[in-house]
This record gives structure tokens, sequence and C-alpha cells, in this order.
């Protein structure tokens, strides 16, 4: 079997997945795991499919020929037996201002965190009129990294720019 991992974007409507599932249904594939929006009228999607060998590039021509979306294929890389992951949730809350998203990332690649999820989200702030911004991220700790480091990093950041951070 191929690991594919596909990317979906287009025009939100009612029935893309149902139509994506049918493609990779009808190539022999089966649906993994999956992450999918709507954001401001559009549709994005990443999907993990296995596919069999001798039928990745059917399932390719197939998802290019659907109509209103935008496709990319790539094959997964294989997964190595390792040591289980450690991981670092964080949740980050605070009035919405640019630079939010590049100052926490950039302190979490400083340390070699790798991000497996990320969700963000503004939406307006009740009380003062305004826009909050909030995230939740999921990182993957490098093996002997001492995570208080990267804590003492990321509560420094977080007073900087002024958002409230849960550390767990």
């Amino acid at each position: 079997m191929t690991t594919l991992v596909l990317t979906l974007v287009g025009d939100d409507r009612a029935g893309i997945v149902a139509a994506v599932a049918t493609v990779v249904d009808a190539a022999g594939g089966n649906w993994g795991s999956s992450q999918l929006a709507e954001l401001s009228g559009a549709f994005a999607g990443i999907v993990e499919v296995s596919v069999p060998d001798d039928r990745a590039d059917e399932l390719r021509e197939a998802l290019s020929g659907m109509e209103g979306l935008v496709t990319v294929a790539a094959v997964g890389a294989a997964s190595a037996a390792q040591a289980p992951a450690r991981h670092l949730a964080l949740q980050v809350l605070g009035n919405d201002h640019p630079g939010i998203v590049r100052e926490i990332t950039a302190a979490l690649s400083a340390h070699g965190l790798s991000i497996d999820r990320m969700t963000t989200e503004v939406r307006d702030a009740a009380m003062s009129g305004g826009s909050l911004f909030e995230a939740s991220i999921e990182a993957r700790v490098p093996a002997g990294l001492d995570v208080n480091d990267v804590r003492g990093e990321l509560e420094r950041v977080a007073a900087e720019i002024q958002v409230d951070l849960t550390v767990s």
C-alpha cells in the first residue's frame, strides 16, 4: 500500500467531502486521518489515504479531474519505529494583532520542536468590541530537551506580545 497525503482546496459546497471519499473508494483507497475546514467560504483539507501501490496514479488522476477542487497528492513518509514522542500542549489567548503566530512558532522552532497540530481562531471579544486570537498547539519535543527551557522562553514571548499562555 502507498500512503498519500492529499491537500484539497476549493470553493465550499455541500457534498465536497462525499465526492472526494467516492473517488478514494473507487481507487480502492482507505480514508485515514484528516483535518477539514471551511474558511472564508473556501473548503480546505488534508487527508491521509492508503491506496494499493498500483492504483496511486489512478487516484491522483481522478482527484486532479475534480471540478472546482485543487488537489495535491504527495507520497507520505514511511514512519520508522521509534520511542514514543513527548509532546507539549499550548493554549494561546489574547487580543488579535499581527505577529502572534510568528513569535510563538519561532520560539518552538528555535528549540527544535515540531508542530504536530495547530488550530487558530479569531473571534469577536464580547466586552471590548475588538477581536480575540486563540490557538491550540501540540508540538513534539526532541529527546534530551529540557521542557522547562522551552516553557521559560514561551512565557517570555507571551509577556512580550501580551497574550495569555498555558503550557502543559
